[in-house]
């Protein structure tokens, strides 16, 4: 009678002490698990200190899963700035979410939609103007950046350390590019998909030829000193070029956002003499038919005053 006794409860003591060290063993690997997505993801909260704790972790998780998260975080990363797509993603709904609130409140409710729509808009365009801020400082920098690759090549060092040394030496965003191009060599990607990203993140023409210029002269193996020196010369006109056209132009670009803005103020204006006019007008089908394509033509000027304006050099 004992024997069976002391058997079952030897079983039940054995497996009371495999479960707990089981859960100790699951509740080990998840904490790993879980510092492991921390360091790899830049949303996660790093265990040192050096970047700011983030918000709103599960829905950036979720936003990146998506294709559209996916190109948001592309265009984020090309910025420079220190958000994430789930971060920009709540700050842009609550923002087209009180627009939408204001335009029904202080316009009619008709230019609700029409205010949300403007919100992401105005964000998407935000994100582009950044990005194209960034692109225009690094090609500032390219002249710099190619001549202390010139001095580094000329000095004995391989492409690789001119790289990192550059990295070093120069501010952001050269500086922070070329920190990625030299993590990227120190875990074994070959110097032309490093340096393809990188033209990638920030179309230019001076930066594909640099990246051209130094592809090629990896697989000849041949000194590119020479021909970093004269592309430094280069740089050094085109930037001053760039410069000057910016300048000529510039006016030209303040039409292209002042004649909106104008539009925009004659409708508060309007309403503001004469209470009520926004929604008698959008109360029938042609004054709504009117708004939507009064701001159609708005949108159509200001693309094309931008194209007209926009010159390669």
């Amino acid at each position: 009678m004992t024997d069976p006794v002391w058997l079952t409860l030897g079983v039940a003591v054995l497996c009371c002490v495999l479960g707990i060290a089981g859960v100790q063993l699951y509740a080990s690997g998840a904490r790993r698990h879980a510092a492991l997505v921390a360091r790899l993801d830049e949303s996660g909260e790093p265990e040192t200190g050096g970047r700011r704790r983030r918000r709103f972790r599960g829905v950036d998780r979720r936003v990146r899963r998506t294709a559209l998260g996916r190109k948001l975080e592309l265009r984020i990363a090309a910025t420079g700035l220190d958000v994430t797509p789930g971060e920009f993603t709540v700050a842009l709904t609550l923002t087209v979410a009180v627009l939408w609130i204001v335009g029904q409140a202080a316009l009619s409710p008709f230019f609700g939609p029409i205010c949300g729509l403007l919100g992401v808009w105005v964000a998407m365009g935000f994100l582009s103007w950044q990005r194209q801020k960034r692109i225009e400082k690094f090609i500032n920098q390219l002249p710099e950046l190619s001549r202390i690759l010139a001095n580094a090549t000329q000095a004995g060092l391989a492409l690789r350390m001119a790289l990192s040394l550059a990295a070093d030496e120069l501010e952001a965003p050269a500086g922070d590019e070329l920190e990625k191009v030299a993590q990227q060599l120190s875990v074994g990607t070959s110097l032309d998909d490093a340096l393809g990203e990188l033209a990638e993140r920030l179309p230019s023409r001076e930066l594909v030829v640099l990246v051209t210029t130094l592809v090629l002269a990896n697989r000849a193996g041949g000194t590119v000193v020479s021909s970093l020196r004269n592309l430094t010369e280069t740089l050094e006109e085109r930037k001053e070029t760039r410069r000057e056209v910016r300048t000529q132009l510039s006016q030209v670009s303040m039409t292209a956002y002042s004649v909106p803005v104008i539009g925009v103020g004659s409708l508060l204006l309007i309403d503001n003499m004469q209470p009520g006019a926004l929604d008698r007008m959008t109360g029938s089908a042609i004054g709504q038919f009117a708004v939507v394509a009064a701001f159609a033509l708005y949108v159509v000027g200001f693309v094309a005053i931008r194209r007209f304006s926009k010159i390669d050099v």
